[in-house]
């Protein structure tokens, strides 16, 4: 199955195209090519993000305080004109990092995680079927996500979560912490995973959806949980 099939088969028909990369796992082609896209779409959104984040700064009062006037005004005068060298650092050498562990180490937790119910399946499987899952996310997730960054010119008051629906909230309350877990594109995600889960581990679905989506809650927790301790 080459990737275009795969790629058509993630949206149309993720129970036997994840089945079938289950019993024969390639992830390599797939890789490559999210990893492109991804270092694109935060080649675009890399004004909008160093944007936001100097606001973000200069109505940081706590940091201010925390820093002194002079050290602050020297970190607000190089996020107003940032180096050559931190623009492509924010825009290729983070998310590639940030990707390559976002790709990589899930599967290892869920594999941790599926040994509970099953001794089935190993890792280059689960690889494979992660990184395909995630297509409806890093593709048509951003895709979306890219329009409305654009359209509303802000990547911190953009979301495809629940959160769209709280407009007035605060991007650095906890209730919009907790609502930007529950991303339409997430759920997606973790619930056609649930298929490859299911063919990896040898087990019913009901279980590899509980799999599943239990590890979205932990990683949800985390977030939240850093971000209670963060202020």
């Amino acid at each position: 199955m080459n990737f275009f099939n795969r790629l058509q088969g993630v949206f149309f028909n993720p129970k036997d195209t994840l089945k079938a990369l289950s019993e024969k796992p390639v992830w390599i082609d797939a890789l490559i090519v999210l990893l492109v896209l991804l270092i694109l779409f935060s080649a675009v959104i890399g004004p909008y993000l160093l944007q936001d984040s100097l606001q973000a700064l200069k109505n940081d009062v706590r940091r201010q305080e925390r820093l002194g006037e002079e050290a602050f005004n020297r970190q607000l005068e190089f996020m107003e004109n940032p180096p050559p060298w931190f623009r492509i650092f924010l825009t290729v050498i983070s998310p590639l990092f940030a990707n390559l562990i976002g790709f990589f180490l899930p599967p290892l937790i869920l594999l941790a995680m599926g040994r509970m119910f099953s001794t089935e399946g190993n890792y280059r499987q689960l690889l494979s079927v992660y990184i395909h899952a995630s297509i409806v996310d890093k593709i048509l997730g951003n895709a979306v996500r890219l329009v409305l960054i654009l359209t509303r010119k802000s990547i911190f008051q953009t979301t495809t979560s629940l959160a769209l629906f709280f407009p007035r909230l605060e991007v650095t309350s906890n209730a919009f912490r907790i609502l930007s877990q529950f991303d339409f594109f997430q759920l997606w995600l973790f619930g056609i995973l649930g298929y490859g889960l299911s063919a990896v581990f040898k087990v019913e679905l009901k279980k590899a959806l509980f799999i599943s989506y239990g590890f979205w809650f932990l990683k949800s927790l985390l977030y939240v949980g850093l971000g209670f301790l963060g202020r």
